[in-house]
């Protein structure tokens, strides 16, 4: 079930994406039947237009529909201030380390002589 719904996902994606791309492909295999029934020029036939009048129109309509669908996006996105904006480019910030700094360590003032420390165990 999750994969028929993924790949659902993804073709639908690729549809959006490809739209003007169908559009085209549309066109060009069904370019006699849209000269025939929507063509404006077929009156006169020495402008050769074989309905690409027709095709200029709906390229027009779909970058309309994908203007209206990115224009309150863009509006929202530009109203955020640069630092919450994903668009905007980020200066790079560098991160420092600074190795710190230890004072100097005496030797033998800290250490406890040997003899207090190191005990054999009393005999059994």
């Amino acid at each position: 079930m999750k994969s028929v719904f993924a790949y659902l996902l993804s073709a639908l994606v690729l549809l959006q994406t490809f739209s003007r791309e169908l559009l085209v492909v549309d066109f060009t295999l069904n370019q006699a039947t849209i000269t025939a029934r929507f063509c404006v020029n077929k009156a006169r036939p020495q402008l050769h237009c074989d309905g690409k009048c027709y095709f200029a129109k709906q390229l027009k309509k779909q970058e309309e529909r994908e203007s209206k669908s990115a224009g309150p996006l863009k509006e929202r996105l530009e109203m955020l201030p640069a630092a919450f904006n994903p668009w905007q480019p980020q200066p790079v910030r560098v991160a420092v380390r600074v190795a710190p700094r230890y004072g100097r360590v005496a030797v033998g003032t800290y250490a406890a002589p040997l003899g207090a420390l190191f005990r054999p165990p009393l005999g059994a």
